[in-house]
């Protein structure tokens, strides 16, 4: 449940952004308004994420099979910027336990409500990386999707996330890559020609390249083992995972026993 309804403050945090998401309210589960696109490519970070679970997370390799509809039953995991809760729920429909933060309180307010209508228990709390990594909190797994390309000292916040990962434990990380194609993509396209997000969500200077991302990762004692692209398919109109990740990624990275 929400701890305040004050906005947290961090070296991550930018304010303006913040107060952007802070307005969505509802809209966060509008699947076919202005996060609409959040709703697409969800099966693919949640498959993502298991995948990549199941194959280092557990010696058999089979867990997948043997717990069926509850592959991630009971691994603690956080979702970092979790904005009104659409992963994090996902995630705890497969069984994990879930703890879900972001520093806009009403995010963490809608992500609660809906989290109780649909009889999920999820530790939501209006807080910051850094605040929850400064308590010593740990887990199996943290993902932080879409969220790089919105915070300040991104060098830094990776290693943030990576203080709390469990040794033997995995990072998630999604993001867009700093090219001209993504900023005819992302930006031109996905905000002012076909309004998938609102204007001015993104800037293209806050976008990571991934040798990048995975240099932070080396330095912050993780070491990256995949990267895989999300693309959107013009003539089916639905997104998928790719080789291609000249726009958006995802990464995958794991911490040593």
């Amino acid at each position: 449940m929400p701890q305040d309804q004050s906005r947290p403050h961090s070296s991550s945090v930018d304010p303006a952004d913040v107060a952007r998401f802070d307005r969505l309210g509802e809209l966060w589960w509008d699947a076919a308004g202005k996060m609409g696109i959040l709703h697409e490519i969800n099966p693919i970070r949640v498959d993502y994420i298991c995948d990549h679970a199941c194959r280092r997370l557990r010696i058999d390799g089979e867990r997948r099979d043997r717990h069926g509809a509850q592959p991630l039953d009971a691994l603690r995991i956080v979702d970092i910027g979790c904005g009104g809760g659409i992963l994090t729920e996902a995630l705890a429909e497969l069984g994990a336990q879930m703890t879900g933060i972001d520093p806009a309180p009403n995010n963490i307010a809608v992500a609660s409500r809906h989290a109780e209508r649909s009889g999920l228990s999820i530790d939501y709390r209006n807080t910051t990386a850094e605040a929850l990594a400064a308590e010593g909190a740990r887990f199996d797994i943290v993902v932080a999707m879409e969220v790089l390309e919105h915070v300040e000292g991104q060098k830094d916040f990776v290693a943030t996330l990576a203080r709390m990962v469990e040794p033997g434990g995995l990072l998630f990380l999604a993001t867009i890559d700093r090219t001209l194609k993504s900023y005819a993509l992302a930006i031109v396209g996905a905000e002012y020609v076909l309004g998938w997000v609102p204007r001015g969500t993104h800037d293209h200077d806050k976008f990571v390249r991934p040798d990048e991302l995975s240099a932070w990762l080396r330095r912050a004692g993780l070491r990256e083992i995949d990267r895989s692209g999300m693309s959107f398919q013009p003539l089916t109109r639905r997104w998928r995972r790719s080789h291609d990740t000249d726009v958006n990624y995802m990464m995958a990275a794991a911490k040593d026993a």
